[in-house]
């Protein structure tokens, strides 16, 4: 099996052409592929498929779950299209299970430029459990603490949780809570999780949990999430930077909650992955 690996800012996918595949990609499987000791390693998987300028990618967690929508996935995938020349410098589509969005290369393919569609606070869309509502600053009790946090949907779930004054934001607070919220019964189908510390008008910082994969350095559709939340709250201005422990994500954020996002994709290795 031929691969592509790429990152996002330390959030790493393997690259799988459909038709290089000539066996089943089943949950096992995808979990040994991505293991770092006994596969070759990663975030997750892509796998495009591409005929006659129409891409698609279905997006693999390294538990083995299907997601819906990843932003980092997405520039990885934008990239990949632009070094195989399937690509150049005009806007393009992408078919996800999360919606159909339009990605643009740029920087000789170091940047990718991707509109994500648009944000939703509404329970019903997320998932989570309750009456009809938009899922602002509700409270969500996990062990020892109780976090204020709110819902998003750009596809793919979201519960954002404000720090305030007195939080320390760290790796270790998303590692120990980020497993238990995202399995919470409050999501059904489970939920990522971003703790947020609003540094100014334009700028937060975030700590990722990525539902299926675990503590992550950076997230695509994370910062959109995350962004949008602070946007809402009217704590930052539409024009967006994320900081996360991978580096740095620009995100704006338009009345309607469309979100466009802007950040580095860079390529690692090719190779061929043996049937043992």
């Amino acid at each position: 099996m031929k691969f592509a690996k790429y990152h996002g800012l330390g959030n790493d996918y393997l690259v799988i052409n459909q038709q290089d595949l000539s066996f089943k990609l089943t949950s096992e499987k995808i979990k040994l592929i991505c293991h770092r000791n006994f596969g070759i390693g990663s975030d997750g998987i892509l796998l495009g498929s591409f005929d006659d300028g129409l891409f698609s990618v279905r997006i693999f967690n390294p538990d083995g779950s299907e997601a819906e929508k990843s932003g980092n996935g997405l520039r990885i995938f934008s990239r990949y299209l632009w070094d195989r020349g399937l690509v150049g410098d005009k806007s393009f589509s992408i078919q996800t299970l999360g919606g159909l969005v339009n990605a643009l290369v740029l920087d000789r393919g170091h940047t990718i430029q991707v509109e994500m569609g648009k944000v939703s606070f509404w329970g019903e869309y997320i998932t989570v459990v309750g009456i009809g509502r938009e899922v602002i600053n509700e409270e969500i009790e996990i062990s020892d603490k109780i976090f204020n946090f709110c819902a998003a949907t750009i596809g793919n779930p979201h519960c954002v949780i404000n720090l305030d004054e007195v939080d320390e934001i760290s790796p270790q607070i998303a590692q120990k809570y980020g497993y238990k919220i995202e399995n919470h019964p409050l999501f059904p189908n489970r939920t990522n999780v971003q703790f947020m510390k609003v540094i100014n008008r334009n700028c937060i910082h975030i700590e990722i949990w990525e539902r299926g994969a675990g503590y992550t350095l950076a997230s695509g559709s994370s910062s959109c999430a995350a962004a949008s939340v602070a946007y809402k709250l009217g704590f930052c201005d539409s024009n967006i930077t994320v900081s996360m422990a991978g580096g740095l994500m620009n995100i704006q954020v338009s009345p309607d909650f469309s979100i466009l996002m802007t950040g580095e994709v860079t390529k690692v290795a090719e190779g061929i992955m043996f049937w043992e």
